[in-house]
């Protein structure tokens, strides 16, 4: 093994503030630091400040600023999403559509909705995590008030195939949620021509270079959704609280930079991930988990067999290189992944799992460098595993 680098290889968890976005937030914190609700002249610039990157976020998705809200982050966006639209309109119905391989941040809003007398379908998904829209259309019945897919899982990276449902949702007259947290900066959003089916979009500022704590909510105009937060008229009312001027003009800045250009960001991470994911399957025993091309453009989810993923993740870590078994919500979870799960996954290979998440941070060395490692960590560990057979 060479001199130990830092590789951070997790950017579906979390990525780094970028400087031009660091830069557009100091100016609130200090000295133009006003509540953009008062009156006075720092007050109305922070004002000025927030409505400036409604209509940012607005322009980044093709949408009108008036139908941007801006939240804590993909997690309140997802349950506002969610729960609002359950409570809103459940004199038409109560019946809920979904996957079993939704972020937490859905599944677990959607199980509160069962204790309240709603019910939830969760549509299978095949073994590269795909939901077949065909399902999805059989799913539906009189009583069925949303459908909420994700646009691309955290965990394998799978993209499902959103504008397809979006239209069964719209044929039938029924809101369509979307959690887009993983997409925003690697698949171009238009929500009046290509995404003109989708109601309501997630969003979460830290997950495209911008801070953490800031988030938005899509809602097409006449969407019917309860408020989320009552105390005050800040987002027209809908989410009561402050707001996060910062993060908000961060977010913003995050979004503007992310979203210049797409395809030319996507070819450089798809050629560092091609160029891991064979390295990495030379490895014998290993499987690629999630569609092996319709698929985020940085991610790849491995399973190695006969070693256990928390062991793999700190040794990677003593070598310096930041990767991670699945979700970083669910970090602290006991047994196996729900998605590795529903994807087939049986216990003994799914806690052999690792995801590694490229983006702006990693280069041709940092891919170098964990081919040299990784194959040596998956050596040591198997060689420690009773069960592990070396073949001669």
């Amino acid at each position: 093994m060479g001199e130990k680098r830092f590789v951070y290889m997790d950017h579906a968890a979390t990525t780094f503030s970028k400087p031009e976005v660091v830069e557009a937030m100091r100016y609130f914190l200090k000295e133009h630091f006003g509540n953009p609700s008062s009156l006075y002249s720092i007050g109305r610039e922070a004002r000025e400040a927030v409505e400036a990157a409604r209509e940012q976020l607005a322009k980044a998705l093709g949408a009108d600023p008036e139908e941007i809200y801006f939240t804590s982050g993909g997690t309140e966006s997802d349950n506002w999403a969610v729960k609002g639209t359950a409570f809103a309109r459940r004199k038409e119905g109560k019946h809920i559509i979904t996957t079993p391989i939704e972020h937490h941040a859905v599944l677990y809003p959607c199980e509160y909705l069962e204790t309240k007398g709603f019910d939830v379908t969760y549509l299978p998904v095949d073994g590269d995590g795909l939901v077949d829209p065909a399902d999805v259309e059989a799913a539906i019945r009189d009583d069925t008030i949303l459908i909420s897919v994700m646009y691309a899982n955290n965990e394998i990276g799978t993209l499902e195939p959103v504008p397809e449902i979006g239209k069964i949702a719209a044929e039938k007259g029924i809101p369509f949620h979307t959690d887009a947290v993983q997409v925003i900066g690697k698949i171009p959003l238009d929500m009046k021509r290509a995404h003109s089916d989708v109601d309501m979009l997630s969003l979460s500022s830290h997950k495209f270079y911008g801070p953490k704590g800031v988030g938005a909510l899509y809602i097409r105009k006449g969407v019917e959704i309860d408020n989320y937060m009552h105390g005050g008229a800040q987002e027209r009312g809908k989410r009561a609280g402050t707001e996060n001027v910062a993060g908000i003009v961060g977010m913003a800045k995050a979004i503007e930079l992310a979203t210049a250009d797409i395809e030319t960001h996507n070819k450089k991470i798809r050629k560092l991930r091609d160029r891991l994911r064979a390295g990495v399957l030379e490895i014998p025993h290993t499987r690629l988990n999630g569609h092996p091309e319709k698929r985020l453009p940085g991610n790849l989810n491995f399973s190695f067999e006969f070693i256990e993923g928390e062991a793999l993740l700190l040794m990677l870590d003593q070598a310096g290189i930041c990767g991670s078994t699945g979700s970083a919500c669910s970090s602290g979870s006991v047994g196996p992944s729900h998605v590795l799960t529903a994807i087939g996954l049986s216990p003994e290979i799914a806690q052999g799992t690792l995801r590694l998440s490229l983006g702006d941070a990693n280069s041709e060395e940092d891919i170098d460098y964990v081919l040299e490692v990784l194959p040596e960590v998956v050596e040591k560990l198997r060689a420690m595993s009773p069960f592990y057979k070396p073949t001669a």
